[in-house]
């Protein structure tokens, strides 16, 4: 029947959306390896670069998809400068200040900044299951925020990680907006072609700063695993993500897709831990399993 169909948990949806925030989390983790040996210019630059030419394919507009209007434009230009420019460039400078643990913790705020730049600029409706959802995701962060901080979660950068922090928060808004302009842009534009579009401003708008950086750096001093690992970056930053998350997008409201955006965190922490030999508490345990408490709650299926 057409008004169950429409009614439908779109759990497809879901999938990718939480496929497409893991990624990002992973990659957010392990790009703490990655900032010790590049330049976060060049990094960035090099990641663009990367999936330019894995997605040369995809910046042809389709037959059956109307041409971009100075609108689209617009919003593609923005959702690259500050979901893809800023947000790598706030994301890997805080992550090298700081570790993928604090960076897990803080990007836990993501479904708050979601939710509320949801309401102001789409007028979305917020159901209380979503509002409870968020309010959980947020638990979780404060959890760990107001803990005091062991030898095992400092920074590894010297000194103060403060800036490190702010950084991270810049990062978190960044992400909301890219997820609000995102909402945006499904209606017109396929998800294939958001992905090279905004791939291609992101690759014009750091290459000045990304080639300063290649000048002086030596390229011959890069092992084969390093450069493994940075094209797993520039492809599942730029490529598979956008991708995933454009498509679960087109059938989930921002709001409740930004509570998906806790997969984010729990992703960098799991790298932090797994891969990176760092140390996780108990009261981090708990705020982790209150942020996917959360994501629970936002998208069980109501009672028809």
């Amino acid at each position: 029947m057409p008004h169950a169909d429409r009614h439908a948990t779109p759990w497809l949806s879901y999938l990718c959306l939480a496929a497409s925030m893991a990624l990002v989390g992973s990659y957010v983790g392990l790009s703490k390896s990655l900032v010790t040996v590049f330049p976060i210019f060049l990094l960035a630059g090099l990641r663009f670069a990367i999936a330019a030419v894995a997605m040369a394919g995809w910046v042809r507009k389709p037959a059956d998809e109307p041409p971009l209007g100075p609108r689209q434009w617009r919003l593609l230009f923005l959702e690259s400068l500050l979901g893809n420019f800023l947000f790598s460039i706030c994301m890997l400078y805080g992550v090298a200040m700081s570790t993928a643990l604090a960076a897990g913790v803080i990007m836990a705020a993501l479904p708050a900044a979601v939710a509320l730049l949801s309401r102001v600029v789409l007028r979305e409706r917020l159901d209380a299951r979503v509002l409870a959802g968020i309010v959980c995701a947020v638990g979780g962060i404060a959890v760990v925020a107001f803990m005091k901080a062991g030898p095992a979660s400092s920074a590894s950068a010297a000194g103060d990680p403060t800036w490190g922090h702010l950084l991270l928060i810049g990062a978190v808004f960044c992400e909301a907006s890219y997820v609000i302009i995102g909402k945006q842009l499904t209606g017109h534009v396929g998800a294939r072609r958001i992905s090279a579009i905004v791939n291609l401003w992101g690759l014009l708008l750091v290459s000045p700063l990304a080639l300063w950086q290649a000048l002086s750096f030596d390229f011959g001093s890069v092992g084969a695993a390093t450069w493994g690992l940075l094209g797993f970056y520039s492809l599942a930053a730029s490529t598979i993500t956008v991708w995933l998350w454009m498509t679960g997008l087109k059938r989930v409201s921002a709001a409740r897709a930004g509570v998906f955006t806790v997969m984010l965190p729990l992703a960098a922490a799991a790298v932090g831990v797994g891969l990176l030999g760092e140390r996780i508490s108990s009261p981090q345990v708990a705020a982790y399993a209150l942020a996917l408490t959360g994501l629970l709650l936002a998208t069980w299926p109501a009672r028809r």
